[in-house]
């Protein structure tokens, strides 16, 4: 820290000589003096300057003016013209003090100036820390507190939040899975938003996105009136997900995402389900609208009234295909934190939103979906050439598929 320090001396005996100006800087290792005090010091210092240098000037004009009446009263009468004139030179040197007095006044206010800006520029917002959650040091890493841009979460900003994306493939009952978490008050899953290509297009735009959703930016209909304890979307494993695994395993440990992977056990089933969504985008049965899901009974026997054509001979390659993809992904994502749900054992035994609740940290409640099951009953009424799809797979690993059933 430095202290500036301004002392004039005139030698009051030798009026020719030019006065002095002594610039002391005092450098100060001690920590006592703060910033304040230097420019109060600065300014004091200023002052006596200024005033300086109006009494030097007023002790001038005196005595230039009795000087002049003194020799106007001994020489009324004679006239004649002074070899030198004081005057001049006494205002000579006086101008010559006032430039100086302007110089060091304009270098004080500069420092002045510049250790107030810097002090300003050195003053933070400082914000009262959230309190630290009662969890385990594991769960740490997925324990987040967002700062959304859209709009302020007031009362909620110290309400911790948990983040994670839902991992299946289509037509595995997905859809309804996420319409029994966002029945939870305190779940907000924002539905299968890579469906659009262009945001899956690369990892920038992947990212970008996903940062959108943890930052409960995303605005959909998930969004909830109560504080959010866990917020995520669904994702399908043909949407980026495998094509970009190793960039988003990254991104999920670095971000603490947790993972929910819902497969189904009988894909047969699912094959069903795949064929007669395809046929209805262009039959569009239901009064020439296009449904995924439906929510009354009456709707559900209409699309199901449809019977697909299965590819006897293609059947267990696309079987085999599914179940490698399936473990292609849980081999990808086996580094991250996890769960592995089933939708024939979610829907055969509630426990299992238990255990999803449990592993969101949310508190439990009962979930209820209104979307209603489709393809009800035994296969053999949803499938036109039951008789070829029944002798392809009967005494294969995947005979079980023709006769497991259950309800929902």
């Amino acid at each position: 820290m430095f202290v500036t320090e301004l002392r004039l001396v005139y030698p009051r005996n030798d009026p020719q000589k030019m006065f002095r100006i002594h610039v002391l800087r005092l450098c100060s290792s001690s920590a006592s003096i703060s910033p304040k005090q230097v420019l109060d010091m600065k300014r004091r210092s200023l002052l006596h300057v200024l005033s300086y240098f109006f009494e030097l000037v007023r002790d001038r004009l005196r005595k230039a003016m009795a000087d002049d009446l003194d020799s106007f009263s001994k020489d009324s009468f004679i006239l004649k013209l002074p070899k030198k004139s004081p005057l001049v030179l006494r205002m000579v040197v006086l101008l010559f003090v006032m430039v100086c007095g302007v110089y060091i006044c304009s270098i004080c206010l500069k420092q002045i100036s510049s250790g107030s800006t810097h002090e300003f520029l050195n003053i933070g917002v400082i914000q009262k820390p959230c309190p630290e959650p009662n969890i385990e040091p594991w769960e740490i890493p997925y324990v987040h507190y967002p700062n959304p841009k859209t709009f302020s979460r007031a009362e909620c900003a110290c309400s911790p939040v948990r983040y994670f994306a839902i991992m299946s493939m289509q037509r595995s009952g997905s859809g309804w899975f996420e319409t029994l978490l966002n029945n939870h008050t305190n779940i907000s899953s924002n539905g299968e938003i890579f469906s659009v290509k262009v945001r899956r297009s690369n990892v920038s735009t992947i990212f970008e996105t996903l940062d959108k959703v943890y930052n409960l930016d995303w605005l959909s209909s998930a969004s909830k009136n109560e504080c959010t304890a866990a917020v995520g979307l669904k994702w399908m494993l043909n949407q980026g997900l495998m094509q970009h695994h190793k960039q988003i395993v990254e991104y999920f440990n670095t971000r603490g995402v947790s993972a929910i992977f819902l497969f189904r056990r009988n894909l047969l089933r699912r094959m069903i389900s795949i064929l007669a969504n395809s046929y209805d985008r262009d039959a569009k049965l239901l009064n020439g609208t296009h449904k995924s899901h439906v929510h009354s009974p009456h709707e559900a026997e209409i699309l199901a009234s449809y019977k697909p054509v299965i590819n006897a001979t293609l059947l267990i390659p696309n079987i085999r295909q599914v179940e490698e993809t399936t473990k292609k992904a849980l081999e990808y994502f086996k580094s991250t934190r996890h769960i592995i749900l089933y939708y024939e054992d979610v829907a055969k035994n509630r426990t299992k939103l238990d255990e999803v609740q449990e592993f969101l940290k949310v508190p439990k409640r009962e979930l209820r979906s209104r979307q209603v099951k489709i393809h009800k009953g035994s296969l053999s009424n949803h499938i036109q050439n039951w008789k070829d799809v029944e002798k392809a797979l009967n005494g294969t690993h995947y005979e079980s598929y023709l006769y497991g059933d259950y309800r929902r």
